[in-house]
């Protein structure tokens, strides 16, 4: 959105990030944002103070591996300049419609249920296009994903943010009341476990719980032979999350499976949910429901 011209819902979400505070009462606003998010049992964002580390891959499978298991369950990509989710989805030509109840999620089948879906990418006249915006402008973006989208009643909203700690993750943070933690992603090698240490602070002093650490390209598996060899070494994300007294939630081996398949749009827990990471992922999962349980006061 770097230029005036666009499809109307370009143009829609450029002159509403523009103008919230000029036609409508905040408090008003964020009212209608918490009615929106109250009827969303659990609110997971998903955080790496490091790019590159497979973050977007993660909230997807995540996701992916929720709804296989009959929970209703939406993703939102809060990336405003570098929107991954509709690739990895093969969603990328979907294009949402509204109406009086908001504008319409773009729906993911998987077995055993749908991934309700919302990025900026589905708003772009086409994928080059940049965006081009200043703090103001994605934090009004990030209200309508929130607030103006027709979530409906779901168990699970994931929460997929740029890597850092500013506008984006710092928006999720402050709007949603009731927020249910952070999942943390990071790898093995120090240049990222240094900078991931960042995002556990940065939700300790905004008291978001931190749900747990995933270490991702944890150790290549073989194509071949299906042994793992430690390309990145391995056990930094464990240690990091004993050392910072936050939980473990496990590792995801770097396997060509999962480069396959969200290239072409499928993620692995659905392509190959034999594989080493797929069995990774629903580990992960397994530990997620058992925190929300927890949360909400429920027991096995």
């Amino acid at each position: 959105m770097a230029e005036e011209k666009g499809s109307g819902h370009e143009k829609k979400a450029a002159s509403g990030c523009g103008s919230f505070g000029q036609t409508t009462n905040e408090a008003l606003e964020q009212q209608m944002l918490n009615d929106r998010m109250a009827k969303i049992h659990n609110k997971i964002i998903v955080m790496s103070g490091k790019g590159g580390v497979g973050k977007s891959t993660v909230s997807v499978n995540i996701a992916v591996e929720l709804a296989s298991r009959g929970k209703r369950v939406g993703l939102v990509d809060v990336d405003i300049h570098g929107p991954s989710i509709p690739g990895l989805l093969n969603l990328s030509d979907a294009r949402p419609q509204s109406d009086l109840s908001g504008m319409s999620p773009i729906a993911y089948k998987v077995s055993g249920g749908e991934i309700k879906v919302m990025s900026i990418g589905f708003l772009l006249s086409n994928r080059d296009a940049a965006v081009i915006w200043r703090g103001p402008m994605k934090l009004g973006a990030i209200k309508q994903f929130l607030r103006d989208v027709a979530w409906g009643e779901l168990d699970y909203l994931i929460i997929d943010s740029p890597p850092g700690t500013g506008d984006e993750p710092l928006s999720v943070c402050q709007l949603i009341e009731g927020l249910t933690g952070a999942v943390i992603v990071t790898t093995p090698q120090k240049i990222a476990i240094d900078d991931v240490r960042r995002s556990i602070t940065f939700c300790h002093q905004l008291n978001t719980k931190v749900l747990g650490v995933v270490e991702n390209m944890s150790g290549f598996v073989c194509p071949h032979c299906g042994e793992q060899t430690d390309i990145f070494t391995r056990g930094g994300g464990g240690i990091m999350a004993s050392e910072m007294d936050v939980p473990f939630l496990g590792r995801i081996p770097l396997d060509p499976k999962v480069v396959q398949a969200g290239d072409e749009g499928r993620p692995i827990v659905e392509n190959s949910p034999d594989s080493t990471a797929a069995k990774a992922y629903a580990g992960i999962v397994d530990t997620l429901l058992m925190f929300a349980d927890e949360a909400h006061g429920k027991s096995e």
